[in-house]
């Protein structure tokens, strides 16, 4: 027996140790090509969620150069109602200046007639050349008021051209100053985010995602619940001291606000809130009363819930569920 043993083993082939190694070579390799994949979806999900709000930061941006469009053209349309009005007038003096230049003319016709009637009836000389003069002084109040008619037909011509040069430029000034508050409020914007970057640069589950500063609800409420964690009163604290110092600099005639967004995941609640509507809108109201406790003017504030219908990440898991339940602050304009 023992000989065998020894037989089979020095004697025979063994290739048990080879199917291990190729099995084990095979094993790395399907692990690096799932490790690949796994990253790779990951980048391209970061990709597409930032690309994503970006587009709504251009979108937003997008409406409220259309809102200021349309304000402009109704400053146009009624500023092309006065020029129309104008037009009406000088056209109405235009044909008054016709009328009268008629009746001088059926006036010399007749001061003609006058003159025939001279030349063939000396008896009626004195009572012709007193009606001939009076016909003369009524020829000379007739042309007076012509040339008045066209003094002021001129003056409505010049009118209506300074009303479109005046309507082209307030165009250009409004185009002009319309730049300057979006770039004004570009410019407050971004030291207030950098201010809090450098006061939450080491806070975890607080991000900037395109225009707005994100809290995770984790980091300021307990899990279900509108009612803010100490940590969280701090953190809140902290930004209306920041805010404070950015909003004294911003000039008065801009209209600004810091909008407050409150946003769920999209799993059924089980708490005292009936669906994540209420729970969404109450955070972001207890973020904004805290605010206003700490010396910010409520003018500047607005408090907005979003439920689960404005997700960063549309997976179904935990990570994905965590993201999406978030604070979002944004300087926007009114």
């Amino acid at each position: 027996m023992a000989r065998r043993i020894r037989r089979s083993t020095h004697g025979g082939l063994d290739a048990w140790p080879g199917y291990v190694d190729a099995l084990s070579t095979l094993l790395m390799v399907v692990t690096f090509v799932l490790l690949v994949f796994v990253l790779g979806q990951q980048f391209l999900s970061v990709a597409l969620s930032r690309r994503t709000h970006a587009l709504d930061a251009l979108s937003g941006e997008l409406a409220q150069l259309q809102r200021t469009l349309s304000l402009t053209e109704n400053q146009n349309q009624k500023l092309g109602n006065m020029v129309a009005s104008l037009t009406v007038e000088r056209d109405k003096v235009k044909t008054q200046a016709d009328e009268l230049t008629a009746q001088i003319a059926a006036l010399n016709g007749l001061m003609a007639q006058k003159d025939q009637a001279l030349t063939t009836a000396g008896d009626t000389a004195k009572a012709d050349q007193a009606s001939i003069a009076q016909l003369k002084a009524e020829l000379s109040q007739l042309n007076t008021q012509l040339q008045a008619i066209a003094q002021a037909l001129e003056t409505a011509k010049k009118d209506s051209s300074a009303k479109d040069l005046q309507i082209a430029d307030l165009g250009n000034k409004l185009n002009i100053a319309l730049a300057n508050k979006v770039n004004q409020l570009q410019k407050y914007r971004s030291e207030f985010f950098g201010r809090l970057r450098d006061l939450l640069k080491n806070q975890k589950g607080v991000e900037i995602v395109g225009d707005r500063f994100v809290f995770q609800s984790s980091v300021l409420f307990p899990e279900g619940s509108a009612d803010l964690t100490p940590e969280g009163v701090e953190e809140i604290k902290a930004l209306a001291q920041t805010f404070k110092q950015v909003a004294r600099q911003i000039p008065s005639d801009l209209p600004w606000i810091l909008r407050v967004d409150g946003h769920a995941d999209k799993q059924p609640i089980h708490s005292r809130f009936p669906s994540n509507w209420e729970l969404s809108s109450e955070r972001a109201i207890t973020v904004v009363k805290l605010l206003i406790a700490e010396g910010v003017d409520p003018h500047h504030l607005a408090a907005t819930g979003f439920s689960d219908y404005q997700p960063l990440d549309n997976a179904d898991t935990s990570a994905a569920y965590a993201r999406n339940r978030r604070i979002e602050f944004r300087l926007t304009d009114r």
